[in-house]
């Protein structure tokens, strides 16, 4: 097993891409901390996990508060005896519409949910990680930081400076014998915030729309960044940091 032991906390995996990454890496040996706001969905997920022979344990914390973040970590060190490594995947998007019509409201949730949980988490993650000789963080960014398209303005922005900080983080890091990579997943259309990228509901045209820009010709999946992230976390990827791996289908627009 590719994680076997080791102790992950993966923030929002009360379902779409995180639940993929909790149950990919509970697959794989880690003991798992499923993080969400909605106690419901965690404790859901979660319990599926043990039902299916993996080590898993639910804690709400909201990651934009410092002082959850903090409970959070401490109770995975409580749980687990230690932190090996912090996914970062909880995330937050305004509806695709003008940049001028997105209220501070809106705008001031994006960059709470997408950084500032960042900055939390290495607050309160790093230490425990130095303390266990070193780890490893992943930030989940988007393709939206790279290739951004008109009508998510702030939240490409966002993403933009997930990609940057993680490169730094991993320079900083480095020392400590911390990795610090991302991951850009591609839209898909499963998860909680698509109608939100897509303007509206989810139709047929939107769709295509959409599908018509991945030249792999599909949408990615929970199970495609969680393989990303399975192989990030293992120890194949021991003198990797600082990497952004677009798990895209190569979408060109």
């Amino acid at each position: 097993m590719r994680v076997s032991g080791k102790s992950i906390i993966v923030t929002g995996a009360g379902g779409g891409i995180g639940e993929g990454i909790a149950r990919r890496l509970a697959e794989e040996g880690a003991r798992v901390i499923v993080n969400d706001v909605n106690p419901d969905s965690g404790e859901q997920v979660a319990n599926s996990i043990r039902a299916a022979g993996g080590q898993a344990a639910f804690v709400a914390a909201d990651v934009t508060q410092g002082m959850q973040m903090q409970a959070l970590v401490e109770t995975a060190i409580a749980q687990y005896g230690k932190l090996d490594a912090m996914v970062n995947n909880a995330g937050w998007t305004h509806r695709n519409r003008p940049m001028l019509e997105v209220s501070e409201a809106e705008f001031d949730k994006v960059y709470a949910v997408n950084m500032k949980s960042i900055y939390w988490s290495a607050i309160h993650a790093v230490p425990a990680l130095k303390k266990a000789g070193g780890g490893s963080i992943i930030n989940i960014a988007s393709t939206a930081g790279i290739r951004p398209r008109p009508g998510l303005t702030w939240y490409n922005g966002s993403k933009a400076a997930v990609i940057v900080t993680s490169k730094s983080m991993a320079a900083e890091l480095g020392p400590d014998n911390i990795r610090v990579n991302c991951i850009n997943p591609v839209f898909n259309p499963d998860t909680g915030l698509s109608a939100e990228f897509a303007g509206g509901t989810l139709d047929e045209a939107r769709r295509q729309k959409f599908l018509s820009t991945i030249p792999l010709g599909r949408f990615s999946t929970a199970l495609d960044v969680a393989n990303a992230a399975l192989y990030l976390l293992s120890d194949e990827a021991a003198f990797i940091s600082g990497a952004c791996i677009e798990v895209d289908g190569a979408r060109c627009v």
